[in-house]
């Protein structure tokens, strides 16, 4: 690892991943790490020459900080490090595009950066680039961008990186989704209206505060653009990425597309306002039984034919994804050259604190193994 026995790790974002990241890492029976900066929202915390932020009891002493936050402090305490041939990472558990657009000054001055936050990934072109054009310096892993602790974004690099051609990329990439329709619309048949298993999912903390903010596509719209970007055949003849308007250039079929601007900004009204829809949805349900399938919101890479879409389709009954999926799976096919006649397929947990997290702390440990 250098000079130094340990890894310096800055952790921006302290909340229920940021928590389990510095957890995981502190749990580590393998590496050292050195805590060099914890940043909440509110207040954050530095190791210097004559302090160092003990893994016991972080969290108090964090909270009893006083120093406001300032990224720029946490960057010229890690860049001086790297200066004296230290290897650091800054890990941004956050979802800020003001954190995410910081990633090209950072990787610039050899700082890695390790995090879930999809926006730097999968909004304008021209952050992407610069992103991918500073990795020179550092190195940027964000494997949990897309299935949280599974392996999507790592097998597809592997794939493409050995040659393979990708035709399609298909799959149930939001676990809200999934445990929605799973439940909406099964292969044993189901009677439930749409709006009392949003309820319900809502309750069990499946959703967003608002569930607006998953049934609009947005999220599946992402992670198709984060993967879309890494396929070499998508790219123009001069070699630009695809998506240039990232997330917002992918066709998406929003579920909530005639919902009133009040039930957008506010959960409460939207919960109120769902129930209208229930009819729609228990048609669309039925039709899909009369053929013998079932509904999914799913996203498609179609290399082929250059597309890239998130929509609530039909598939019949014995397919992975009405068969395999269980509670708020994941589960993304890659149909590739290699793997043509039977798919390759990466299935488990695509949400929750603990593999997130894991996602982070198996970045982490890559960068050290280079």
């Amino acid at each position: 690892m250098g000079p130094g026995k340990y890894l310096h790790v800055a952790v921006v974002g302290v909340g229920g991943v940021g928590t389990q990241v510095v957890e995981q890492l502190i749990a580590s029976p393998i590496y050292g790490f050195q805590l060099a900066a914890l940043a909440s929202s509110k207040r954050m915390l530095q190791s210097t020459k004559d302090f160092c932020i003990s893994p016991v009891g972080w969290k108090d002493a964090l909270n009893a900080s006083e120093t406001p936050v300032d990224l720029s402090a946490v960057k010229s305490t890690l860049q001086e490090l790297v200066k004296q041939g230290e290897k650091v990472v800054f890990i941004d558990n956050t979802s800020s595009q003001d954190v995410a657009e910081m990633y090209p000054a950072l990787l610039s001055v050899g700082i890695n950066v390790v995090t879930p936050n999809k926006k730097a990934f999968s909004g304008e072109v021209e952050l992407y680039k610069g992103i991918v054009q500073a990795s020179r310096s550092g190195k940027c892993l964000h494997e949990s961008t897309v299935g949280a602790g599974l392996p999507i974004i790592s097998t597809l690099r592997d794939l493409v990186e050995t040659g393979d051609k990708v035709v399609k990329i298909e799959g149930v990439f939001s676990g809200t989704m999934s445990y929605i329709f799973n439940n909406f619309s099964s292969v044993e048949g189901s009677n439930e209206s749409f709006s009392s298993i949003v309820k319900g999912a809502r309750a069990q903390g499946y959703t967003e505060p608002n569930p607006a903010d998953d049934l609009n596509g947005a999220d599946v719209a992402r992670k198709l653009t984060i993967l879309a970007r890494l396929i070499p055949e998508l790219k123009d003849k001069q070699g630009n990425f695809p998506l240039l308007q990232g997330y917002q250039s992918v066709t998406t079929t929003s579920l909530i597309q005639d919902a009133p601007a009040s039930a957008v900004s506010n959960g409460d009204e939207f919960m109120k306002w769902l129930p209208e829809q229930d009819a729609h949805f228990a048609q669309m349900r039925e039709q899909a039984a009369i053929e013998g399938s079932v509904l999914r919101y799913v996203g498609v890479v179609d290399v082929k034919n250059k597309v890239v879409k998130a929509e609530l389709a039909k598939y019949p009954k014995t397919h992975p994804f009405a068969t395999s999926l269980g509670g708020s799976d994941n589960i993304i096919m890659f149909h590739t050259e290699r793997y043509g006649k039977r798919p390759l397929i990466v299935q488990g947990a695509g949400a929750g604190n603990d593999v997130t997290a894991m996602g982070v702390v198996s970045d982490i440990l890559k960068l050290i193994r280079l």
